[in-house]
C-alpha cells in the first residue's frame, strides 16, 4: 500500500490488480521456498491456499497440516473437503448454518451431533494457536462425514432440505478450511 502511494504511477495495471499481482508474486516466491525447505508441494498449496495475512504463522501452520496428514482419517477427510468445495462452487452463498428440525436422515443428525462437539473445540484451539490440535480435533468426523456422503442427497427436490444441507455442508466446509484448503491434500 505504501509502495503504491509512492510509485503507483507507475503500474499500469491499477492500483488493485497492482497489489494483487505483487501478493501472488511474493506467495509463489515464499512457495518456492518452503518447497526448497522440504515441505511438499501439497502441504504449501494447502496453507497458502488461504493467503494466510501472517506469514510469521505459516511454518506453524505447515506443522499442523504435515501432522493432520499423517493421521490416518486425513486422505478421507481431504477428499470430503475437495467434494464440499466442488459442491458448494455450483450454488450461491449459503448460510453456514442447519436446522437439525429439517433433517431427513440420520446421517444428517450423525453429523450435525458430530460437529456439535468437535468444531467448537478446533475453533477454540485455533483461535489460542494451536493449529495441530484445531485439525487433529477435526480427524473426528470422518465417520459420519462418510456416512453423510453414503446415505443423504444433498441436492434434494425439497428446497428447504436442499438449502439446510447446503449450510451444513458450507458449515463443516468452513470449520476444516480455516488452517489450510485441505482439499489441496487430496490426491
Amino acid at each position: 500500500e505504501a509502495a503504491f502511494k509512492v510509485l503507483g504511477d507507475k503500474c499500469t495495471a491499477g492500483r488493485d490488480a497492482s497489489v494483487q499481482a505483487l501478493l501472488t508474486f511474493m506467495y509463489d516466491r515464499l512457495g518456492g521456498s518452503l518447497r526448497e525447505e522440504g515441505y511438499s508441494a501439497q502441504e504449501v498449496d494447502a496453507v497458502l491456499a488461504l493467503r494466510p495475512q501472517r506469514l510469521a504463522e505459516v511454518p506453524k501452520r505447515l506443522a499442523a497440516v504435515r501432522a493432520f496428514a499423517a493421521l490416518p482419517e486425513a486422505a478421507a477427510l481431504a477428499a470430503a473437503n475437495k467434494r464440499i468445495g466442488n459442491i458448494l462452487k455450483k450454488t450461491d452463498a449459503v448460510d453456514p448454518h442447519a436446522n437439525p428440525a429439517l433433517f431427513q436422515e440420520a446421517a444428517e443428525h450423525a453429523l450435525f451431533a458430530a460437529m456439535q462437539q468437535a468444531a467448537p473445540v478446533a475453533q477454540a484451539q485455533f483461535e489460542a494457536g494451536d493449529y495441530t490440535a484445531s485439525l487433529q480435533s477435526l480427524a473426528a468426523l470422518r465417520a459420519p462425514v462418510d456416512a453423510f456422503f453414503d446415505g443423504v442427497m444433498v441436492n434434494a427436490e425439497a428446497l428447504d432440505v436442499r438449502l439446510n444441507r447446503l449450510g451444513l455442508l458450507q458449515s463443516l466446509h468452513n470449520a476444516m478450511n480455516r488452517v489450510a484448503d485441505l482439499s489441496k491434500l487430496a490426491t
